[in-house]
Formats: C-alpha cells, structure tokens, sequence
C-alpha cells in the first residue's frame, strides 16, 4: 500500500491506532519478557522496563479494542493523543532528569520510543481533524 493510499483511506485512524497498539506489544513483550538483558544492554532499571513494559501491554489492548469500534469513539482518542504526548514527555524527563544512566543503546531506545509516539499522536490528531463531522452550511 503506498503512503497515498493510506493517508487518503477512510480506514486511516483506525490503521493508525492499529499500529499505535502493535508498537505497544512490541515494545512491551520485549521489555517484560528481556526484562534483565535489556537493562544490562540500555542501562535502565530492571523495574522501570518491567513495569513499562507491563503498561504498554494493557495499553495496547485497550488501543486495539478502541480501533475496534464502528464508529472510533473521539473522545478516546484525543485521551490516547493526550496519552501519547505525555509518554513523549515522560520519556524526555526521564533522560533530562538524572535519576539514569541509560548507555548509548538506552538513550536511543528512549528517544525511539519518544519519537515514535509523538508521531503517533500526530497522526492520531491528524486522523481525528479528518473524521470530523462536517458543518451542513
């Protein structure tokens, strides 16, 4: 499918939401399931990952079920936006404020990852303004 396509497609918010939640479960078997390499390997907490990565899991089914519904509730979705731009943030402080030392491999998975939802919630907001209903004039 070309970039087009899916940009222009009716289904656009509900793929965007698809691969928010996918993202989620990546990120989160990786983080529960190498829980202990992955820190070794990021320099992160043990407990920060596992957590997170516990998060992103319940995260993920709650988006996927939320893509699921004819028509995608709005009002969820600006709190997924919402959601996104805070982990964006959470990401951002959590570099800037000292409390870890993530190794190269760390502070770009952090970054990724704070990039990635950012876009995300751009695209969430992108698909919301299109699904808008239209004023009758």
């Amino acid at each position: 499918m070309s970039s087009t396509s899916f940009i222009s497609s009716p289904n656009f918010l509900r793929n965007v939401l698809r691969v928010d939640a996918l993202s989620c479960v990546a990120c989160g078997l990786l983080q529960v399931a190498l829980t202990g390499t992955m820190a070794r390997l990021l320099g992160l907490p043990e407990t920060l990952l596992a957590y997170t990565g516990e998060f992103l899991l319940m995260y993920a089914a709650a988006v996927a079920f939320i893509s699921t519904r004819k028509p995608v509730p709005r009002s969820l979705v600006w709190a997924l936006v919402a959601g996104n731009l805070a982990w964006a943030a959470g990401c951002v402080l959590l570099l800037v404020s000292g409390r870890v030392s993530p190794s190269m491999l760390g502070l770009a998975y952090v970054v990724v990852q704070a990039l990635t939802v950012a876009v995300l919630a751009e695209l969430q907001f992108f698909g919301l303004r299109r699904s808008a209903p239209r004023p009758a004039w």
